[in-house]
């Protein structure tokens, strides 16, 4: 009898459309944790799963011309802080190829959009045709939350997909 229903789930799962599971990354660590927990707590190894890794890159610095002392701005300040930004993201990818490398039989892709991190969630979940969002929380009190403005807040409340917002334990 338990075989039987563990058969029939197991067929279930295999017969489901295939998932796809949005999780915001940057440079933290609550990010990181709540890859790796939606990797052991969402994802299924029967049902079919995609994991989509957004990666909101900052935008540009608005430069102008001249610095504070009037000495104008080479292009190589602009070529420095554009290699930055890459490597950032690179640095974020190799990261979270870290966390999931342990998880052979999920497919996983990295999208990397530059701008606000709030519009840029948002906007890629769209476009990616995400069934949830995984996102990671700084745990940041209601002040600082208030004057700072809150990434998960806002894509819980934006997002048009059912959001999870995983919070790190204190350590």
């Amino acid at each position: 009898m338990a075989e039987e229903s563990e058969a029939s789930a197991s067929e279930a799962a295999a017969l489901a459309p295939e998932w796809r599971i949005a999780v915001a990354v940057d440079e933290s660590e609550e990010s990181m944790y709540a890859l790796e927990w939606c990797l052991r707590n969402v994802v299924s190894e029967k049902a079919q799963r995609t994991i989509i890794l957004i990666y909101a890159r900052p935008p540009p610095p608005v430069y102008t011309s001249l610095d504070g002392t009037g000495v104008m701005f080479g292009d190589d300040v602009i070529t420095i802080m554009e290699k930055y930004s890459r490597e950032l993201a690179e640095s974020v990818k190799e990261r979270s190829k870290k966390v999931y490398e342990d998880y052979p039989n999920v497919k996983v892709e990295m999208k990397v959009g530059t701008g606000d991190a709030r519009d840029v969630i948002c906007e890629l979940l769209e476009k990616v045709g995400a069934d949830l969002l995984v996102i990671g929380s700084h745990g940041y009190g209601f002040v600082k939350r208030t004057l700072l403005g809150s990434v998960s807040d806002y894509c819980a409340r934006n997002a048009k997909c059912p959001v999870l917002i995983v919070k790190r334990p204190a350590s």
